[in-house]
């Protein structure tokens, strides 16, 4: 099968994997801000502690990303605060990632890195003001 034909549909898909991991980051803004979803984790948790400070970041940045506005600055700020995350919280753990649970912050941490070099494909209000 000749692949090259799905390479039309890539500026459409970098939008769609802008989107969709923004969506997934932004569950995590809003379970430690909002609470919802309920994660028994984050109850109680202090805005003005690391971990509130990170909500907020999840929160506004996932937000920025689903839409697309000012993403490239949005998403290097997002993969820096990965790459902090899975140094401060789970490498100390254990050295794999598999055992310290850190593969998401990896991941999130090089997607977020991705749309900071690429930018937020077609569909986002950044392109929409040839700011893309």
């Amino acid at each position: 099968m000749d692949f090259m034909i799905l390479s039309r549909w890539s500026p459409q898909l970098l939008s769609v994997l802008r989107i969709i991991t923004a969506l997934l980051f932004f569950a995590h803004g809003s379970a430690k801000i909002f609470g919802f979803p309920q994660v028994e984790m984050f109850a109680g948790l202090q805005l003005f502690s690391l971990m509130g400070f990170t909500g907020v970041l999840e929160l506004v940045g996932g937000i920025l990303l689903i839409i697309g506005l000012f993403s490239r600055l949005a998403a290097f700020i997002l993969s820096g605060e990965m790459a902090i995350a899975y140094f401060m919280e789970h490498a100390p753990a254990n050295f794999h990632p598999m055992l310290n649970q850190g593969e998401p912050a990896i991941l999130f941490c090089f997607i977020f890195l991705y749309i900071a070099a690429a930018g937020p494909g077609p569909w986002s209000v950044d392109a929409s003001r040839g700011k893309a």
